[in-house]
């Protein structure tokens, strides 16, 4: 039966393309054909993890050669899939909890005239994330790389006609291409240093390479995993991909693209492992990270932005987590999979309050809107629980751990990045108890002519569905999930030292997160001005993106645009000024000797007596001469 798990990926993408081809006649229908195939999917990778399961522990792995992809010369690739553990859990989370995302975008998308050509695009998000976790080597995952690049820029600029939308997708696809060159010059040194670009052999092999190349490689992946990810320094288009529709925003930050960086660095752990400086790149890349995301998060109004940047902060801890390495990867799995049902949760819960506000987003015009969707506010609420990690929801279970081993890295370098994961679990319940309480509570500061009202319940099963995914996940996969990623991430412990204990750190990180809340209690309870107040530098940083923006367009846009502009004026005044020149000067000299061309006689004559004087002429200075 594993034999047939191509079939995860055949199923949504065979369903996409039916609704390409079909166009406007699949109008009526094809948002439900797009629903059953990835729940198909989901059923389908339910039973191949049974099947998975039933094997030994060491046998936990079935692979299929599908063809033979690119055989020339020396390298040769094979379209084959690997269905083991790590892939196993990322197929029931993508297929999972993007089932869900499909369901409520059937209600959410219900009067949209571009519903059908939205779930070819959803259907080709999920297939090409599916393949990128089940590709069998990293020429596969690459591809499913790409796809799920082109499906997201064709999602995030679903409304085309929109300039905001139309340039958020533009930014997220050049930025993704940023990180997507990394790893294509990773496969080239892969190649060029072991001759393969199998897993098995690269992960066999990398003990044998040199450290400098074994860094350069792990840095190159980490480029790419950043890109996809969102992380520093490429974070910059994840919180402007909120331009698309929302379900887009909860399928890119919950179940799919975000998590590709996280899954790229764990299924690579062989090579992130082989080097302690690499580790260490990885560590401060995701505890930087995670405070950007914080820091920016308190500063924005707009209740999608919010999510986003938290969902920059809580992927920040995943690369923590796997930055650790040893057992700690597997902590970075389970608060991706917490984080997946929160953060859809959240995120659906966000399209809620939208839908029945009008398209609302900005947070300062909402309150009191618990009594009028109150499986909104509840949900929501269980979502905002989990990610601050209150016991005994899902966060409480993921990030803990994670902080208590960044404290127990050795080196003051534990204090510093334990520090700073404990400052972002704070700032996190500061800027969400903001969001939270702006939204559901306090005095009510609608628009005139709006009525909140609650979601359809096609809209409001997936957001119950998922709050209790984020109540129960995290405690029920804290352990069985380590277990299970064993033969693939191993459990190997690092060598830490334990600087506190872990209820030391529990203690510590529920005091913070009671400080941070009610702090943001005090100050929003009542509401908050309805316009942006002038503020100190550090807010005014955070609202202007830290800017990130500003760097990028001085940086990188700036340059090329003098550069595009010197190249425009080379190539007109320069290669153009030279052939027009050209061109004039035989064009000038061809008129002037038409002009000769008289069709008088005795004009041709004394032409030819001209020349025969030139002529001897000629000849008398050279016989003279």
């Amino acid at each position: 039966m594993l034999t047939n798990i191509w079939l995860l990926v055949a199923i949504p993408l065979v369903s996409s393309a039916v609704l390409f081809l079909l166009g406007k006649r699949a109008d009526k229908w094809g948002h439900w054909l797009g629903v059953a195939s990835v729940a198909a999917s989901f059923v389908l990778g339910v039973i191949f993890f049974f099947q998975l399961k039933g094997l030994d522990e060491g046998a936990r792995s079935a692979q299929v050669k599908l063809f033979e992809f690119i055989p020339v010369g020396g390298l040769k690739i094979d379209f084959g899939l690997l269905f083991d553990p790590l892939a196993a859990v990322f197929v029931l989370l993508i297929t999972g909890v993007g089932s869900l995302i499909h369901l409520y975008a059937t209600g959410y998308m219900a009067h949209d005239p571009g519903r059908r050509r939205f779930f070819a695009f959803f259907n080709l998000f999920v297939a090409a994330m599916l393949l990128l976790v089940l590709g069998n080597n990293y020429v596969m995952l690459y591809f499913g790389w790409e796809g799920v690049g082109l499906a997201s820029y064709l999602l995030i600029s679903f409304f085309f006609d929109k300039p905001s939308a139309a340039t958020a997708g533009k930014k997220a696809f050049l930025m993704n291409r940023v990180g997507d060159a990394g790893f294509a010059i990773a496969l080239f040194l892969m190649f060029q240093q072991l001759g393969t670009v199998n897993y098995e052999g690269v992960f066999n092999g990398v003990t044998g390479l040199s450290k400098t190349v074994v860094l350069m490689m792990g840095l190159l992946l980490l480029i790419g995993a950043c890109g996809k990810s969102g992380q520093f320094p490429l974070q910059a288009w994840l919180p402007d991909a909120m331009e698309g529709p929302t379900p887009v925003s909860a399928l890119i930050h919950a179940a799919t693209m975000v998590t590709a960086g996280v899954y790229l660095i764990a299924r690579s752990n062989a090579v992130f492992s082989a080097n302690a400086t690499l580790q260490t790149v990885v560590v401060s890349v995701g505890a930087l990270t995670l405070l950007i995301g914080c820091v920016i998060g308190c500063a924005k109004d707009d209740i999608k932005r919010v999510l986003a940047y938290s969902t920059v902060s809580q992927i920040g801890y995943m690369f923590l987590g796997v930055g650790l390495g040893g057992a700690a990867y597997a902590l970075a799995i389970i608060h991706l999979l917490a984080h997946g049902f929160f953060k859809a949760g959240m995120f659906l819960g966000a399209g809620s309050v939208m839908h029945g506000m009008q398209d609302q987003v900005d947070i300062r015009r909402f309150g009191g809107l618990w009594k009028y969707m109150k499986i909104t506010w509840a949900t929501f609420g269980l979502g905002y629980l989990a990610i601050i990690g209150i016991p005994p929801l899902s966060g409480f279970f993921s990030k803990d751990p994670i902080i208590e081993s960044a404290f127990n890295r050795p080196g003051w370098t534990g204090w510093l990045f334990g520090g700073a994961a404990l400052l972002g679990a704070g700032l996190t319940a500061f800027y969400m108890t903001r969001l939270f309480v702006l939204t559901f509570h306090g005095p009510k500061r609608w628009t005139d002519g709006q009525h909140p009202h609650e979601s359809p319940a096609v809209m409001t099963i997936p957001l119950i569905l998922l709050a209790v995914g984020s109540v129960a996940a995290g405690w029920l996969m804290s352990t069985s999930v380590v277990d299970w990623l064993k033969p693939v991430l191993g459990g190997e412990e690092v060598h830490e030292v334990e600087k506190m204990p872990a209820w030391v750190v529990t203690t510590l990180v529920l005091a913070v997160v009671v400080l941070g809340g009610g702090l943001a209690y005090a100050l929003f309870r009542k509401g908050t001005a309805l316009e942006e107040e002038p503020a100190g530098p550090v807010v005014t940083a955070a609202r202007n993106n830290l800017y990130a923006d500003t760097f990028n367009e001085l940086v990188f846009e700036l340059p090329g645009k003098y550069l595009t502009r010197a190249l425009v004026y080379f190539d007109n005044k320069g290669v153009d000024g030279l052939v027009n020149g050209l061109a004039a000067m035989v064009g000038g000299g061809s008129g002037r000797l038409r002009r000769t061309q008289t069709g008088f006689v005795r004009t041709y004559a004394l032409s030819m007596l001209g020349g025969a004087l030139l002529v001897v002429a000629a000849l008398m200075a050279v016989t003279l001469g």
